[in-house]
């Protein structure tokens, strides 16, 4: 007889596997007694319950306690996760209709390239400069947002990533600055940095000087999956902030997801910086650890608690090294062909860090292998994003799609790099990038 909850089914042999969840989200699989018995409270919009996208008492409350823990003007619940946020802020950007072009650096999401399709923005591609380490996308520059922003003065924001998936961090206090001096808001999607508030140095962008973050909180947080916060300064976008989260987000979200938004803000306060300083340290020692043994981690201001390691420079594939971190009971949050990455959580155990420890002493030392480039070259535009998106398609195989125009986004997720975006043209170094994913095929514009 065939399985007939097949999705439950796995998830619990998962789980009956005991390893080390060094993955999203960030309670790590932990029995924590704050998020035990939500299930009691999965209720709907009621009169003592409030609902999201009115907050007018508890969950305005519960809202108002999250923006006094972060430093904001206004801190809205998503139970739509980061998607939603990044929507959210690129519709507040766009109100202008005399303003469609957004400076975005290419690493990107995916859900932000779908939100500008639908509000019709029109991105210009920021690139990274690899000053994080061969392997590494690198980060956005002050000089490179100012040169832009002096070439496209109708630009409604300025939307980067930061951390990306690596942990490497952007100097957003001097691209903040650049952009107060040319009134442009700078957007940050800080999805795996929300718990930069609690490291021992204030690093999140909104203490740095952004005017918006979209947080995805269940990553590094003790929060449900799909729970995150819209984080705004600026008193610009206070006013019609629930309304932009309205259009794009669900009349039906779910209350134990904002519960363990709640939930995590009291955490935050009470327990959070102390819990994070704990975890820089047994972090610094995991790092020093892979250093002696030969692996290379990303250079220059990095996310002190996201343990990337770069397989590569011990001649193994990123792959091979999580088989092997596997037989050790750690499962990592990411591999490919020369990185792994761990997310290191305040909740994991030392049980659990030993277990890294000895899964990083065995990977074995070959010769290093020199690493391509992180993406390829960019391709040109012939078509706006809004319309490639919503013309009529077709899906073809990728060795026939060289020519063709993107109709949607190719994007190896995670790490979340589109390495074509809609309305661009498809190049034979594209096609052979995306095929080391296994990518097989793609779909174009008619």
């Amino acid at each position: 007889m065939a399985n007939q909850t097949p999705l439950y089914s796995a998830l619990v042999q998962h789980h009956r596997l005991g390893r080390s969840a060094f993955h999203t989200p960030g309670h790590s699989g932990k029995e924590i007694s704050f998020l035990a018995g939500l299930l009691q409270l999965d209720v709907t919009e009621l009169p003592d319950t409030d609902s999201l996208f009115e907050a007018e008492h508890v969950i305005l409350q519960a809202e108002q306690h999250a923006a006094q823990v972060f430093g904001t003007t206004r801190t809205l619940f998503s139970a739509g996760g980061c998607t939603l946020c990044i929507q959210a802020m690129l519709r507040l950007v766009s109100a202008d209709s005399s303003k469609k072009t957004i400076v975005t650096d290419r690493i990107l999401h995916r859900s932000a390239v779908n939100a500008m399709a639908l509000l019709d923005l029109n991105p210009v591609w920021l690139l990274p400069r690899a000053d994080a380490g061969s392997g590494f996308p690198g980060r956005i520059h002050p000089d490179d947002v100012e040169a832009f922003l002096k070439q496209y003065q109708d630009a409604a924001a300025v939307y980067i990533t930061s951390p990306d998936y690596f942990g490497v961090l952007a100097d957003i206090k001097k691209i903040s600055e650049v952009c107060r001096r040319y009134q442009v808001p700078l957007l940050v999607d800080n999805a795996h940095g929300s718990h930069l508030f609690l490291m021992p140095e204030n690093l999140h962008p909104i203490h740095l000087g952004a005017d918006m973050t979209a947080c995805s909180a269940h990553k590094t947080l003790p929060v449900l999956t799909g729970g995150a916060f819209l984080n705004i300064v600026s008193d610009t976008y206070v006013h019609n902030a629930k309304d932009a989260m309205a259009l794009f987000g669900s009349t039906s979200p779910s209350y134990p997801i904002m519960a363990s938004l709640d939930l995590c803000m009291r955490w935050a306060e009470t327990k959070g910086k102390a819990a994070y300083s704990q975890l820089q340290k047994r972090v610094l020692k995991i790092k020093e650890l892979a250093v002696e043994k030969g692996i290379v981690i990303p250079t220059g201001a990095t996310d002190p608690v996201r343990i990337t390691l770069q397989t590569a420079s011990l001649g193994i594939t990123g792959e091979e090294a999580a088989e092997i971190f596997r037989t050790y009971l750690v499962e990592p949050e990411y591999a490919d062909d020369g990185n792994l990455v761990l997310i290191a959580t305040p909740f994991h155990t030392e049980q659990d860090f030993l277990r890294v420890e000895k899964a990083i002493q065995a990977l074995p030392n070959k010769r290093p292998v020199t690493l391509n480039a992180v993406l390829p070259p960019l391709p040109n535009s012939v078509m706006s994003v809004r319309q490639a998106v919503f013309s009529p398609w077709e899906e073809i195989n990728l060795e026939d799609s060289i020519g063709r125009i993107a109709a949607t986004t190719a994007c190896p997720c995670p790490p979340g790099i589109p390495v074509v975006m809609p309305g661009e043209m498809i190049t034979e170094e594209i096609a052979m990038f995306l095929k080391k994913y296994r990518f097989l095929t793609i779909k174009v514009v008619k």
